[in-house]
């Protein structure tokens, strides 16, 4: 149980000193390893139950999830910001952009 917990503040550690210039596919590999950290730790935790120091180091290392969060928040921000400008930029064009064949003809009837 020690161990997992360890790593768990080790890999915590490591993505926090690097957070500004995380990229979201390195925060996403964050999410899914530390996952798999919670869940074993929470296999252990059925089977012994754990130390008071032990639930002070997991919240411990909890208190760090906001810093994590918000900037996981700001690279969804950004996403949704490039995705509104770039569904606006391809309306625009859409809208001056010929919608018929070049090399038709408009016949008009004369009165």
């Amino acid at each position: 149980m020690d161990e997992l917990i360890r790593s768990l503040d080790q890999l915590t550690r490591e993505i926090e000193e690097r957070l500004q210039e995380t990229t979201y596919e390195e925060l996403e590999a964050f999410v899914d390893e530390r996952q798999e950290l919670v869940d074993s730790i929470a296999e252990v935790a059925t089977i012994c139950r754990m130390t008071l120091a032990q639930k002070k180091e997991i919240n411990r290392i909890l208190e760090h999830d906001n810093v994590i969060l918000d900037r996981m928040n700001t690279l969804r921000l950004e996403a949704q910001d490039w995705l509104q400008k770039r569904n606006q930029a391809k309306a625009q064009r859409n809208a001056y952009e010929a919608a018929y064949t070049p090399d038709s003809f408009l016949m008009d009837r004369k009165k």
